[in-house]
């Protein structure tokens, strides 16, 4: 089954990626996707750009050579109440906001339990995806994340680039593994992310793919399959901006 739309991706801009975005554009094109997030670091990484680069990102075409852009940030959260890196008005100009946790921003040896931190996450209405929690580097209660997610609407990803071998984050295979079964139970969607830094890499999903298929993960809540149905929940998340400061 052919993929729509790579929502985790970055360029040159996060500072330690190697391609442009026309690359990833091309990439996303040639591989016959529909959709590609483009979700640059946000600015505690190390090298990344400032706010200003989102705040501009109007600047930039939603549709370009047939694939329909998604233009956000992968953002760090650096707190236990789960605060984020970008302001307010910021995160509202975005298409699609990741909440991550980084060890260099995060430190597990500092706050080795993530629980605390997700459930923060989980009551931002403006938190699109959570990214790639698979980190062995954490402590985890897979059980309450996703029923937290099912709560409060949000896409877990399965992240290809941890599952690969020589992945940074150790137990990702295990960790996703457990992490699938109580999304089932739960219902929960969610997305495979490439996590790509280099053009090469965009719609990179085949060891993400993998755990989803040993899982028995069913497909309508796999969101790389149809770009229709994830523009969807996300128009669905914003409707609960509403009550949020301007």
């Amino acid at each position: 089954m052919a993929y729509e739309v790579d929502v985790h991706t970055h360029t040159l801009a996060s500072g330690h990626a190697y391609s442009t975005m026309k690359e990833m554009i091309e990439a996303a094109k040639e591989k016959g996707m529909k959709g590609l997030g483009i979700t640059e670091h946000a600015p505690l990484m190390d090298g990344t750009c400032k706010e200003i680069y989102f705040r501009n990102l109007r600047v930039v075409p939603r549709e370009i050579d047939g694939v329909r852009l998604l233009l956000g940030a992968e953002c760090n959260v650096y707190d236990e109440e789960g605060h984020l890196d970008l302001s307010l008005s910021t995160l509202k100009r975005l298409d699609v906001r990741i909440a991550s946790l980084h060890v260099n921003v995060y430190s597990p040896k500092q706050h080795p339990d993530a629980m605390p931190a997700y459930r923060g996450i989980m009551k931002n209405p403006l938190v699109d995806i959570i990214g790639h929690p698979d980190d062995g580097r954490y402590q985890y209660d897979y059980e309450e994340l996703a029923y937290l997610a099912a709560q409060h609407n949000k896409i877990i990803e399965i992240n290809n680039t941890s599952l690969r071998p020589g992945g940074v984050r150790p137990h990702a295979y295990e960790n996703d593994c457990r992490l699938l079964e109580q999304c089932r139970k739960h219902v929960v969607p969610v997305l495979m992310g490439s996590d790509a830094h280099i053009c090469y890499d965009v719609g990179a999903h085949e060891a993400a793919e993998a755990v989803l298929e040993e899982a028995g993960y069913p497909k309508e809540l796999i969101l790389n399959y149809s770009l229709a149905e994830l523009l969807s929940r996300l128009a669905k998340n914003r409707e609960k901006w509403v009550d949020l400061e301007p």
